[in-house]
């Protein structure tokens, strides 16, 4: 019995042109949103709320690391870190809006207007948030240079290693238009790498920049925690996640700090979820259960 020919667009009938061009969707979940160019597509003025910190945002992993940050602050008692939370809709194309592209020239969530100075500022990159709220508060970034080093070197492996986990691995095994054995090998190969890579780390450290919890836990959390927890890209079985027992420790211990149940609620719809956050009294309206 002779072999079924293999689908149109095949990876295997794929040869690359001299010059590529956009012709056509490429496929899968998130082609409408897809493009090669940059810059606005449409007219739109974002709303303003009344704090200090407005956020434009969707309760993505990097979304979530910002609003966990915003409930972190709060819960020391900087009051000063009062925000607006304001959910950019990613699948309608809001982050191509004019107002969010003046925050973000590169269209992604989030995106955070500090405006509790003199003159506005914007800050885009969810690193780059973490890390200007953290010297803005004096919070979650050790001043001693060899501590401070340890947590920073662990934000910057976060926002280099998570786009093989979100753009490769999660695209390949969860979102393309169908299997490629070779892409999804590749990529789960790597995301098992970096949970070892944190497993080892967290089997000598309660956290991951040393004895205390910063924003090296804050920006991994969201997208390895996840993870571990089984929540991301229904994949949990796959890459057997509950085999690295120190990442779960590790998941586990965060999971529990009550900020970290408030702001993984931010910016995200259906039950059990906060769309929009304007203050504190916000998370009563989803039930004072969620929040505890």
């Amino acid at each position: 019995m002779s072999e079924a020919p293999p689908p149109p667009n095949h990876p295997a009938d794929y040869v690359p042109p001299k010059v590529w061009s956009w012709n056509k969707e490429n496929g899968g979940r998130f082609a409408n949103i897809n493009r090669p160019i940059a810059g606005p597509t449409s007219e739109k003025v974002l709303p303003v709320g009344k704090h200090p910190f407005q956020l434009y945002s969707l309760g993505t992993p990097n979304g979530v690391k910002v609003t966990i940050m915003f409930e972190e602050l709060l819960a020391l008692g900087h009051k000063g870190a009062e925000y607006d939370a304001w959910l950019i809709n990613i699948g309608s194309g809001d982050q191509f809006s004019s107002g969010f592209v003046e925050i973000n020239p590169n269209s992604k969530i989030p995106a955070l207007m500090d405006r509790s100075g003199p003159q506005p500022i914007r800050i885009f990159e969810s690193g780059a948030i973490l890390l200007h709220l953290a010297e803005k508060f004096g919070a979650f970034l050790p001043t001693e240079p060899a501590k401070r080093a340890e947590v920073l070197s662990w934000l910057m492996w976060q926002m280099g290693s998570a786009p093989y986990l979100g753009g490769g691995f999660g695209h390949f095994y969860a979102y393309a238009p169908f299997k490629i054995e070779y892409a999804i090998d590749r990529f789960a190969m790597e995301v098992k790498r970096q949970l070892d890579v944190l497993d080892r780390r967290l089997a000598e450290s309660e956290y991951l920049g040393g004895a205390d919890y910063s924003i090296a836990d804050i920006a991994v959390w969201p997208w390895y925690g996840f993870l571990a927890k089984g929540l991301a890209y229904e994949s949990g079985e796959f890459l057997d996640v509950k085999s690295y027992k120190h990442v779960q420790r590790w998941t586990a211990q965060i999971n529990e700090r009550p900020a970290v149940k408030r702001g993984s609620i931010v910016n995200r719809a259906g039950d059990g979820n906060l769309p929009e956050r304007h203050d504190a009294s916000d998370f009563d309206n989803v039930g004072q259960k969620a929040a505890e």
